[in-house]
């Protein structure tokens, strides 16, 4: 067995996300009953007996799952302690890239995310409602993120398991260094147009959410979110670490750099969510739900001026940008 299955931290993960999937299964089994017999028309004794079974069964989904959302940031901060064991890792960036399932388990943990928040909307909406519209989709919806979650859970076996502590892998400098960057951000975009497109795409992004544009919302947020990743990684990142040849959209989540890098991506994450979620609600249940938009555009806004307040502290501080 690898020694990174036998650390403290991926020990308390493994044993969490075990115990979350073993729930998770449970729920899916009854859902699968839930979804071929409900029909709250009826008032029969089997329709009662399902109606109980479903309150416990969403009550299983929604603690589960709100863990899951929490269990995010504690998987990224081990993938960062990690660093301390692993030959030649700075940060969670070597750890991720140590095998070919470290990016693939990290995006599908992201995706599943944003299918958990999509989840709690709908059944939040479900249950305020007296005659349960939303039931059959939430839980059908439920059976495809528990599929995701079993993928996720063979990924994290397989990634962490297969993490070198023998080999050095790639440290951040390498990955995300400043030789050809270029060519590393999307069209070989320069940095000052990159810049542009960032700040132009979250005007458009208050303008849309203003004139509720469901789709466009969708869209925009989606290159915001693109666009924002590498505007972080390549340009601000450098201003958090205050030093030109830095570039990394992990070690900001380190204690060095006051944890910042929770609040960086959490702030774009949500904005974005709040965003692609005003459409995928509107498609999916009907539903135009006013309060993503202002989620979006408030958690946008935040995530714009944490960004661009290193700029303007590094400015007046040293008089210079970097």
């Amino acid at each position: 067995m690898s020694s990174i299955l036998l650390s403290n931290e991926i020990v308390i993960y493994l044993f969490v996300q075990i115990v979350l999937f073993v729930l998770l299964f449970i729920a899916f089994y009854f859902s699968i009953s839930i979804i071929k017999n409900w029909d709250y028309e009826k008032t029969s004794t089997k329709q009662y007996k399902l109606e109980k079974t479903s309150y416990l069964v969403i009550l299983i989904i929604s603690f589960t799952l709100i863990v899951k959302i929490f269990l995010f940031p504690y998987f990224t901060y081990s993938l960062d302690n990690l660093s301390n064991i692993v030959p030649g890792a700075m940060c969670a960036a070597g750890i991720v890239g140590a095998n070919e399932f470290g990016q693939i388990n990290l995006s599908l943990k992201i995706l599943i995310l944003f299918f958990i928040g999509v989840w709690l909307i709908i059944n939040s909406l479900d249950l305020k409602a007296k005659t349960y519209p939303f039931t059959k989709k939430k839980y059908l919806f439920y059976t495809f993120i528990f599929t995701l979650c079993t993928i996720e859970t063979i990924l994290d076996f397989l990634f962490l398991n297969g993490i070198p502590t023998t080999e050095p892998v790639m440290c951040c400098s390498t990955i995300f260094g400043v030789n050809n960057v270029g060519t590393k951000i999307p069209f070989d975009l320069s940095i000052s147009l990159l810049l542009i497109i960032f700040y132009l795409l979250y005007l458009l992004i208050i303008f849309i959410n203003i004139q509720k544009q469901a789709l466009l919302n969708l869209i925009v947020n989606f290159l915001f979110l693109y666009i924002g990743y590498y505007a972080v990684t390549y340009f601000f990142s450098t201003y958090v670490y205050e030093l030109p040849t830095h570039q990394c959209p992990f070690c900001m989540l380190q204690k060095e750099y006051h944890f910042i890098g929770y609040f960086i991506w959490s702030t774009l994450f949500l904005g974005t969510f709040f965003g692609v979620a005003s459409y995928i609600l509107k498609v999916f249940i009907n539903e135009d739900l006013n309060y993503t938009y202002k989620y979006s555009l408030i958690f946008n806004t935040i995530f714009v001026f944490i960004c661009s307040f290193y700029v303007i502290r590094f400015y007046f501080i040293n008089g210079v940008f970097l």
